[in-house]
């Protein structure tokens, strides 16, 4: 009997690579790739759209798109993690000695106010530095995937016409975070900020989340058994990772190769999937969001995932 090819987006990284190249298959469905780049252009294309049967999607826009009724469902699968303790710019002339400086300033933040990136940034400045974040005004390069999302008024447009790069450049933004950027003027705001993420790691167990897997609902009433099948089949194509990253067999690593080996000198897992393995990190982000107002009710990690996914772990 032929099986169901659904269509699916996910880039292809390590994590994925052999379900891509299809060395890993799942038992009762066929993946059915479709390459949409640049990625996050699927992330709006789902939420707006409901285009792809399975879609990679930035956990954050997820987590706004359930509050707001999108009829998806995400399995807890953790394609992507990062620190991003260096995903804030300062502008060394702006007079920004401290994280705490930023209050009563101008701060960018590439895309969307709900951009995940922006969010575990955010909770650093305010968890690891106090940093009051009503105080600082948010001022946005883009707009935001869930449509109907409606940001506080501490954030504010990009002026027409204007980069957010050229900004901060000129000191009109103090800071900004997530642009991607070389100049003399333009630092890191934490010190050597990868080193600034292990330590959170090993300290404290912070290791964000930045991508998860979701389903169409009415993809998963169709077939039950889809859920556990899926997170099978990406937790086996990322267990054989793993196995390459600890015996050193990957012959051009790339850079999140290289943070994923630092990662194994503190936790053996550098993508550890299901809810329990992530529970304390889930509630974090969970918690930022409210506090950030990216969301407006109380939620729990078992709300967000497909139920016959919230015991596994792979």
């Amino acid at each position: 009997m032929a099986v169901p090819k659904l269509k699916t987006v996910t880039r292809t990284q390590g994590s994925n690579q052999a379900l891509k190249d299809g060395t890993v298959k799942p038992r009762t469905f066929a993946f059915d790739f479709e390459e949409v780049d640049p990625l996050i252009a699927a992330f709006r294309r789902m939420v707006r759209g409901n285009e792809f049967d399975i879609c990679e999607m930035a956990i954050t826009t997820y987590i706004c798109a359930k509050e707001h009724g999108k009829p998806m469902t995400a399995i807890p699968v953790f394609l992507v993690r990062a620190f991003h303790h260096g995903a804030i710019l300062v502008n060394a002339k702006a007079g920004i000695r401290t994280p705490k400086d930023l209050e009563a300033r101008k701060v960018g933040v590439n895309r969307g106010y709900t951009v995940t990136t922006g969010v575990w940034a955010r909770s650093i400045l305010q968890q690891e530095y106090g940093v009051d974040l009503a105080k600082v005004t948010w001022v946005l390069s883009g707009d935001e995937h869930v449509a109907e999302y409606r940001a506080p008024a501490n954030v504010v447009p990009i002026e027409n016409g204007k980069r957010m790069a050229d900004m901060l450049v000129s000191g009109e933004l103090a800071g900004a975070i997530g642009v991607e950027i070389e100049h003399p003027d333009v630092v890191p705001l934490i010190p050597n900020p990868l080193e600034a993420g292990l330590k959170a790691l090993a300290e404290r167990g912070h290791y964000p989340i930045n991508h998860t897997v979701v389903i169409k609902d009415d993809v998963l009433a169709a077939y039950p058994s889809l859920a556990e099948d899926a997170f099978a089949a990406f937790a086996e194509a990322k267990r054989r990772y793993s196995d390459r990253l600890k015996s050193r067999k990957i012959a051009n690593p790339t850079g999140a190769d290289k943070v994923h080996q630092r990662v194994m000198d503190i936790r053996a897992d550098p993508l550890p999937y299901g809810i329990e393995p992530n529970r304390q990190i889930l509630e974090d982000l969970i918690r930022h969001a409210r506090m950030q107002h990216i969301i407006k009710h109380p939620a729990t990690a078992e709300q967000l995932f497909v139920p016959s996914t919230l015991r596994l772990v792979g």
